[in-house]
């Protein structure tokens, strides 16, 4: 039997716009410079009252109406985050608040960039089980909170905004790559690569909010062999080749990944979608961001086979195939 199905999407963004020409007004930077080795043009930036919170909010009430469905029907919300309003309690829990969906399960997933991915097969399996009928999956950031805005290797990469979707407990019936709902799902992680990509603070350590440092090279390198290998897990679990696949929606975070990872599995470029020019890399919110963008303007239909794909720090990484 197939997993949960996807019922709607939505997304949410910050209101101020940051392109490269004013970072480059900030830090030894230029449009051209960013543009060419990540494919980023813009990026939006939270302001005072914006928070990770407020965004997964404004994103899970988008999906609630696309999926039509009220917010008193949710059991469960897993809001995937590294930006979290506050240390404790989860995030998840002031957006179960604001929606008006209390006394059900909810709680945050640290995955990094994977976060989405990892909520969503959390999730899944939380209503596989019965746990819950309904489920709300977030991915959220506040990504420009935690940033060193004079390290130009990284304060021009990120973003922040949410993205959110809708799951239905599956109900029987149809199974396989013919039917809609999660077909597969691989997880993984490598607690060795910590150094590559990580926050130099926290609660435990410096009892500061740290911020982002990353080695690049690195983490381009693995990105593209973890991603490749994932995806081809997936596919041979799903008995799916890479052509019959639609869409591929993945994490945003260069666009030379996107490029070298479809050419690695063969993927025709036009089946990528591309978000990452304009929203930046939103880390867990990439996913869910670009997935809800490509709904909403035609370009992924009700039926199509779509590949959800992601890698973060610690390293993790992940990967789902979803019949529509």
């Amino acid at each position: 039997m197939n997993g949960s199905r996807l019922l709607g999407t939505g997304s949410a963004l910050p209101a101020k716009v940051v392109t490269n020409a004013e970072l480059a007004e900030r830090v030894d930077t230029t449009d051209e410079w960013i543009v060419e080795r990540t494919g980023i043009r813009q990026r939006y930036i939270a302001g005072e009252g914006e928070t990770t919170a407020t965004l997964a909010t404004a994103a899970a009430r988008a999906a609630l109406a696309d999926a039509g469905v009220d917010a008193s029907s949710i059991g469960l919300i897993v809001l995937a985050t590294a930006t979290p309003d506050n240390t404790f309690p989860a995030t998840a829990t002031k957006v179960q608040a604001a929606l008006g969906c209390n006394g059900g399960i909810a709680f945050d997933v640290a995955a990094v960039c994977s976060g989405f991915l990892y909520a969503l097969a959390t999730a899944d399996s939380l209503l596989r089980t019965g746990m819950a009928k309904r489920a709300l999956v977030i991915g959220a950031e506040t990504f420009s909170r935690i940033l060193d805005w004079e390290d130009r290797t990284t304060c021009v990469l990120f973003g922040d905004g949410a993205g959110a979707v809708v799951l239905e407990a599956p109900s029987g019936g149809d199974s396989g790559k013919n039917a809609p709902g999660i077909i597969a799902s691989r997880l993984h992680a490598d607690g060795a690569c910590h150094d590559l990509l990580y926050v130099d603070g926290g609660p435990s350590t410096t009892q500061t909010v740290g911020h982002v440092r990353m080695k690049g090279r690195e983490v381009f390198r693995h990105a593209v062999v973890n991603l490749s290998s994932v995806l081809r897990e997936v596919l041979d679990e799903a008995g799916v080749s890479a052509d019959e696949i639609d869409w591929v929606v993945p994490h945003q975070a260069n666009a030379r990944i996107l490029d070298a990872t479809a050419k690695k599995l063969g993927l025709a470029p036009e089946k990528v979608i591309v978000t990452v020019d304009v929203h930046a890399n939103t880390s867990a919110a990439s996913v869910p961001l670009a997935l809800d963008v490509a709904r909403k303007d035609g370009r992924i239909k009700p039926g199509d086979l779509v590949m959800l794909e992601a890698m973060g720090g610690g390293f993790t990484w992940g990967a789902s195939l979803i019949r529509l």
